[in-house]
């Protein structure tokens, strides 16, 4: 289980990537919500996925046949014809090429894929919908466009918002796999219904809105032009979407002619929804669980900090040899010990240190979870405190002593620093600055320790710092590119994606922080927890 969630957090943090943008015209539609997430109730009263000892019949073809493999179930299960057609033959070719990237988007799938095709199948919609998140995210819950779309279908705020996903300071459900999942079939249904009963429609609505899929239909009509998809004129990202999508379907069906090796995904249900019945701090969930907190976070990407939502959704995804375990575990613990941590907004007279002494805890500690590079905070700012119950307070206090002096004490690892040299600098000042030797300095900047420095030479150090800090402050960062517009500026922009401006600059080189040119490009690193409206 451990080798299993190892491999996973590494492919799923190695996604770096601007994903495909999906916008919605101003058109009115039916909404109508597919089922809610089936789910029974225990003995003890904890609420599991229904499929856990229920079986669920699904009029399918291939029905009787028994997969082992979950992409051969879906390959053979397949329906929608593949023309021959250039656009999908270059889509086609490049991930034949890039036979390493369909291995690293499945081995992103490997564990949601089971709950995406369940409702696919519930819902009797076609398998080839199962594929979207590849071209939409490469599988990474965690994608983020430079538009603001998120999660594995990439859904916009407002789209997020007008298919029931829930969207606030604690909880994004764009990114919560089973939600988003649902919300997406729904509109890929409403889409299919609103635009004549044509998936192609609908796939490329789905990418760049039905407004201006029908507005491209209306004017080949008006023009006396073929009206299918591959006549229409769509944005350049629409006339791409669509054939990707295809030739994923064409590679998947004809893998064996192609030379291509399926991966293997296990046809078993891998992860269920546990219902915890309130808010729980995701670290003490991890604790019952036997899983590190990174392996919640992944499994759960759609709650921003480090606590379940106190309004709910209350259910956490587990893996399914260990959920009912966790389910026992938890039926005996009272529900006022499920929170360590509470949401505090600073007020006038406000400090750090008063509201650690208020709360019986450290200023270190509470700038390691709020991520903070002072102690400077405003009127109105939100922070996380610890907190406990009335019997637990006088052991916070001495808790939280504890970990400041394990924290100093702790594993260190190496941070590259680069030292300007100034005026009466010395290796020997520097070294002593920095706690390294001379020699370490002269090697790392490949010199002898006798030499002389100069006024505003660059020497990279190598700073030992706390593992157990880096840790506490590590986020779910995704790199995207954006194209600036008309009356941007680089304060706004920054605003925009919540970063500071002087990250801005430093990422992309700006010597000029007064000009930024409309087209120009700017690579912006977001942390996706701190982007969700």
């Amino acid at each position: 289980m451990k080798l299993f969630f190892s491999i996973f957090f590494i492919f799923l943090l190695s996604a770096c990537q601007s994903t495909s943008l999906q916008t919605t015209a101003p058109v009115e539609l039916s909404t109508e919500k597919i089922s809610d997430i089936p789910q029974i109730t225990s003995n003890s009263g904890v609420v599991k996925h229904a499929s856990i000892t229920k079986t669920v019949e699904v009029e399918v073809p291939f029905a009787e046949k028994h997969y082992d493999n979950l992409w051969l179930k879906l390959a053979e299960g397949f329906q929608f014809e593949v023309p021959n057609n250039p656009r999908i033959t270059a889509e086609r070719d490049y991930y034949l090429k890039h036979p390493a990237y369909l291995q690293r988007v499945s081995k992103r799938a490997e564990p949601f894929l089971w709950l995406i095709v369940e409702q696919i199948e519930n819902n009797k919609l076609p398998l080839e919908l199962a594929l979207l998140p590849v071209v939409e995210s490469a599988f990474d819950p965690f994608a983020y466009s430079p538009a603001g779309a998120s999660g594995l279908w990439q859904f916009m705020p407002t789209s997020g918002q007008r298919f029931g996903l829930q969207q606030d300071w604690w909880y994004d459900g764009r990114r919560d796999v089973y939600a988003s999942t649902r919300g997406a079939l729904n509109y890929m249904q409403v889409l299919h219904n609103y635009l004549g009963n044509d998936w192609l429609y609908a796939f490329a609505a789905y990418n760049s809105g039905e407004g201006r899929v029908e507005r491209a239909i209306r004017k080949n009509k008006k023009a006396g032009k073929p009206t299918d998809y591959w006549s229409l004129s769509l944005p350049k990202e629409t006339q791409k979407y669509v054939p990707k999508f295809l030739a994923l379907v064409d590679i998947l069906r004809n893998h064996k002619a192609y030379g291509i090796e399926l991966p293997h995904i296990p046809n078993t249900q891998a992860l269920t929804y546990v219902d915890i019945g309130s808010q729980m701090d995701l670290a003490y969930a991890a604790e019952l669980a036997d899983l590190t907190v990174s392996e919640i976070q992944l499994l759960n990407p759609a709650f921003n900090h480090w606590a379940t939502s106190p309004e709910g959704p209350h259910r956490l995804l587990l893996p399914t040899a260990i959920a009912e375990q966790f389910s026992n575990k938890l039926a005996k613990i009272d529900k006022s010990q499920r929170i360590r941590w509470d949401r505090y907004l600073v007020k006038s007279g406000d400090s750090l240190s008063v509201i650690a002494q208020k709360k019986q805890t450290t200023t270190r500690v509470l700038k390691q979870i709020n991520d903070l590079d002072s102690s400077f905070i405003k009127v109105g700012q939100a922070l996380l405190i610890p907190i406990a119950s009335k019997q637990q307070q006088q052991n916070l206090s001495s808790q939280a002593k504890e970990y400041e002096k394990i924290a100093a004490a702790s594993a260190t690892t190496n941070k590259k620093v680069i030292h300007k040299v100034v005026e009466g600098d010395t290796l020997w000042d520097i070294s002593k600055e920095y706690k390294v030797t001379s020699q370490q300095i002269a090697k790392w900047n490949g010199f002898n320790v006798k030499k002389t420095l100069r006024l505003g030479e660059k020497l990279t150090i190598w700073k030992a710092v706390p593992t157990l800090a880096i840790t506490q402050n590590k986020s779910i960062t995704r790199k995207v590119t954006y194209h600036v517009r008309s009356g941007d500026s680089l304060g706004g922009i920054a605003q925009k994606f919540k970063v500071k401006t002087a990250d801005l600059i430093r990422w992309n080189k700006i010597k000029n922080s007064k000009f930024i040119k409309i087209g120009q490009k700017l690579q912006v690193y977001v942390d996706v927890t701190k982007s969700n409206t």
